[in-house]
């Protein structure tokens, strides 16, 4: 298979984080260390959370670092302002760019040490992404978006529907299996692009800004299901600004000039 085809999937995720990001960026200009006794697939030798330079610093800044661990299972939510590393942070974690000092270790393999057509490999198969503006394909009905990781990894059809069926089940769209984007409410909208996120069963849900462009109401049942799913052994990681959000976590972890601090942990 042609090495284009083999990481569209992956390089697509890649675009919409880093688009999303810049979205948050021009909006905002409008208006610890923890580690389970087993961490499973989602394994930290040293830092879960990569230790790294902040890219974008003011001249002169103090260099920051950023250290952690995410355990197998765990459901933990990042703040911080604007500027304070969040969109490095979620970009290092998401396999989308490497850090530059410092180790990150995803389910047993060193970050660092992959080439660009692993680390495509590796958010196709141990990552999934959940934005803030869904990234459905308009004209593909909720099936097919469920199915579109799975075509780009040659799933064959029949465990492909299968599979995208039992996705949307979780999500609680069994019953909107055929409908188009455009016959979704945005809640279901978002719902449909988690069921594709997970549908690949990966080690590591990474969400940013996941209620961003909802109302209170379907935020709210997004944070019930990310709540289902971690309930399931899901492990999930949100980015966040909102602190009525980041309160749905078991652990909230701010970033600021670089570093990382705990700031609550629920029992």
């Amino acid at each position: 298979m042609p090495e284009a085809a083999k990481h569209k999937w992956a390089g697509y995720a890649q675009d919409s984080v880093k688009e999303a990001a810049c979205r948050r960026e021009e909006a905002r200009e409008d208006t610890p260390q923890r580690q389970k006794s087993s961490l499973g697939s989602f394994r930290s030798r040293r830092a879960g959370f990569p230790a790294c330079p902040v890219q974008g610093r003011k001249e002169g800044r103090k260099e920051g670092r950023k250290e952690g661990a995410v355990g197998s299972g765990e459901y933990v939510a990042i703040m911080g302002p604007s500027g304070s590393g969040k969109t490095t942070l979620m970009n290092i974690i998401g396999c989308l760019d490497q850090a530059t000092k410092g180790d990150f270790i995803l389910d047993g393999q060193d970050i660092r040490s992959c080439s660009e057509n692993t680390m495509s490999d590796i958010r196709l198969t141990k990552i999934g992404f959940v934005f803030q503006s869904f990234h459905l394909l308009p004209r593909q009905t909720a099936l097919a978006n469920v199915e579109m990781p799975l075509n780009y990894a040659k799933v064959p059809k029949k465990e492909r529907r299968a599979r995208a069926i039992k996705a949307l089940d979780r999500v609680g769209l069994s019953d909107r299996v055929d409908f188009r984007p455009n016959q979704l409410s945005g809640g279901q909208m978002q719902r449909v692009a988690i069921a594709r996120a997970i549908v690949n069963n990966p080690k590591l849900l990474l969400a940013d800004e996941p209620t961003g462009a909802l109302d209170s109401k379907s935020g709210a049942q997004v944070m019930e299901l990310f709540q289902k799913l971690n309930d399931e052994g899901v492990t999930v990681l949100m980015i966040t600004h909102d602190p009525d959000i980041a309160a749905h976590a078991k652990r909230v972890v701010t970033i600021r000039d670089g570093v990382l601090q705990e700031k609550e942990v629920k029992p």
